[in-house]
């Protein structure tokens, strides 16, 4: 007789084990299913940095219940601003341009510091985001942009902790095993799905089911659907399995599609990279440190104002900016003064980069137009306004004359030597998927929820649009995971 289950959650990333870990604190049985192979575990939260974006009153706050292990020596040399309920709910409405749904948006805020407490609880340890979100001043690491913290070993340090905390609880896992169907009984109720493993389809039944297997950036075909032509041609930033199942599954029983399904969340993304994201590389295919420089398009002009805001509140939108530039593709530009302040991802031996004393060979070496680079550089230079600059603060160091400006940290680019970075776009996850209860159950077209059925992670609609805030999307899948996983225990047990 085959086993039987709870619940069942689709999915082995970060919302997926969350959802795991909250349904088996319910006393349900757990089972997860993994499209991936084990090797390839851990869908799109192994290629993140982990960062996480949550309310906190500061570094002294933090060393209470997330930043234990900080000692005071280290505490001392570090600033790290509070990030209140307030700002996080402004910053990323403004972000979003106030699409977000606002109830899910509170759950997501209002329960952020909890979920992370509940995280090192279950065993994921958290240091600073040193370097990525930090600059060195006076000898003191200021921390900027709202995000500070991370979990040990990045993405693939948060999965390997949740999936430890997982067999600890004896939560079991099934590998190779993709979602095919949901299976209801005649009243509409969940009661399993049907799957495809090394023997083939099989049914597999539950009381619940928790849907938390990502979106659809991994298909083609889908992104030529919603983002229009071009869109087969982008670099996946990260696993190759994200397909779209559980959306087309849920979808295909009469689930309502909710959110921004005409954008998504993409950055710039070295040229050369492959096709799907590199677990070895991991994110540092990513360049992330353009404001500090310029940003060319193949004809050596700009297109966007590099210095609009800090890196975590821009980058998730400008990769679909570099998408409609002449190739698909862009470049980087910095001199001598501040291309040693890159971010670690400049100097790894897999990047698409050229190094010159004079800007027409560096244009050459990017293959960009060299007149277009000159004149570009030209008028920037000349359009710098005087003053200093600080890289952790919007510091209002701004361009005037030309279009687009550059907001803040416009240095001049005139110290040789120069230094360019090729990039294309990468996209990371779809924003569209499906509407959702403020308990996480999925709702259909006629606003009923479906009943054993419930979702977190990158396939819940509703939460970003048109752009991103850099920490959010870990965070709302670690809220939404435990939300909907102790919903689907409790309906499961009840």
């Amino acid at each position: 007789m085959a086993d039987t289950y709870d619940v069942i959650v689709v999915g082995a990333g970060n919302a997926a084990l969350c959802a795991a870990l909250s349904a088996q604190e319910q006393g349900a049985k757990v089972l997860v299913l993994e499209k991936a192979s084990e090797e390839e575990r851990g869908g799109n939260s192994t290629f993140t940095a982990g960062g996480f974006r949550f309310v906190h009153e500061g570094h002294e706050d933090l060393r209470k219940d997330v930043l234990n292990d900080l000692s005071e020596a280290e505490a001392k040399l570090m600033v790290i601003p509070p990030f209140t309920a307030e700002k996080y709910t402004e910053d990323l409405m403004m972000a979003t341009e106030f699409l977000s749904e606002p109830d899910l948006i509170d759950i997501l805020i209002g329960r952020s510091r909890e979920t992370m407490v509940w995280m090192k609880e279950k065993g994921v340890r958290w240091i600073p985001m040193f370097k990525r979100q930090s600059y060195l001043v006076n000898g003191v690491q200021h921390f900027f942009g709202g995000m500070a913290v991370e979990a040990v070993g990045g993405g693939w340090g948060l999965v390997d902790f949740l999936f430890r905390s997982a067999e600890r609880n004896g939560i079991a896992v099934r590998y190779n095993t993709g979602l095919r169907k949901l299976i209801q009984n005649r009243r509409g109720d969940i009661t399993g799905v049907t799957v495809f493993g090394p023997d083939g389809y099989e049914d597999i039944h539950a009381k619940a089911v928790v849907l938390a297997c990502g979106g659809f950036e991994a298909d083609p075909e889908m992104r030529v659907r919603y983002y229009g032509p071009g869109w087969e041609l982008a670099k996946v930033r990260g696993t190759r399995h994200n397909t779209g199942d559980g959306i087309k599954a849920a979808l295909e029983i009469g689930a309502a599609a909710f959110g921004g399904w005409s954008s998504c969340h993409a950055v710039q993304w070295d040229l050369s990279a492959p096709p799907f994201g590199d677990r070895v590389v991991l994110d540092n295919y990513q360049k992330h440190s353009y404001p500090i420089g310029i940003i060319v398009n193949a004809d050596g002009e700009r297109f966007v104002d590099e210095g609009a805001d800090f890196r975590n509140y821009t980058y998730a939108k400008y990769g679909r900016e570099v998408m409609k530039q002449p190739k698909r593709m862009a470049a980087q530009i910095f001199d001598n003064k501040t291309n040693h302040l890159t971010r670690d991802e400049y100097r790894i031996r897999q990047v698409t980069k050229g190094q010159a004393n004079t800007i027409e060979e560096l244009a050459e070496q990017l293959e960009i137009s060299p007149e277009g680079l000159v004149k570009t550089v030209r008028e920037f230079n000349a359009a710098c306004q005087p003053g200093e600059s600080n890289f952790a603060v919007l510091d209002g160091k701004h361009t005037e004359g030309i279009s687009p400006p550059k907001s803040n940290w416009a240095v001049p680019i005139d110290e040789p030597p120069f230094h360019g970075y090729a990039v294309t776009c990468g996209i990371t996850f779809s924003f569209g998927g499906l509407k959702i209860t403020n308990d996480g159950e999925v709702e259909d077209t006629s606003g009923r929820v479906m009943p054993g059925l419930f979702a977190a992670g990158e396939l819940v609609g509703g939460i970003f649009y048109q752009n991103y805030l850099g920490g959010a999307g870990l965070m709302s899948g670690s809220v939404f995971g435990r939300l909907s996983g102790r919903s689907a225990g409790k309906y499961a047990k009840g």
